[in-house]
């Protein structure tokens, strides 16, 4: 299993806003199966094979383009671990606390 941080933003609109195209990235993410996904204030974390999320990331990329937007540009973060190859993004967040846990025993 691979986890991945996603920002995709959308370049050329007049308004500062960006929760339109935020939106439509959140509905085509709800109607797939593929990965497991956790919005977040700047950007989408995914969880899912190599494959899978880069082929979402492809998608999800061109919302802004769907809409009308001039241009898209987004950041991609992805970590893939042979060593636990199921360890989740819950996992992640799991481990660190267990270390400021231990810090205030």
């Amino acid at each position: 299993m691979s986890t991945a941080d996603l920002t995709v933003i959308g370049l050329g609109r007049a308004e500062a806003s960006a929760s339109g195209y935020i939106a439509e990235i959140q509905r085509r993410l709800r109607a797939q199966d593929r990965v497991r996904f956790v919005m977040h204030g700047m950007g989408t974390s995914l969880e899912g094979t190599t494959e899978d999320i880069l082929a979402v990331v492809a998608s999800l990329h061109r919302v802004p383009l769907d809409l009308g937007l001039p241009r898209a540009y987004s950041v991609l973060k992805l970590d893939e671990r042979t060593d636990k190859p199921d360890q989740t993004l819950e996992d992640k967040v799991r481990s660190v606390e267990r270390r400021l846990d231990a810090d205030d025993g």
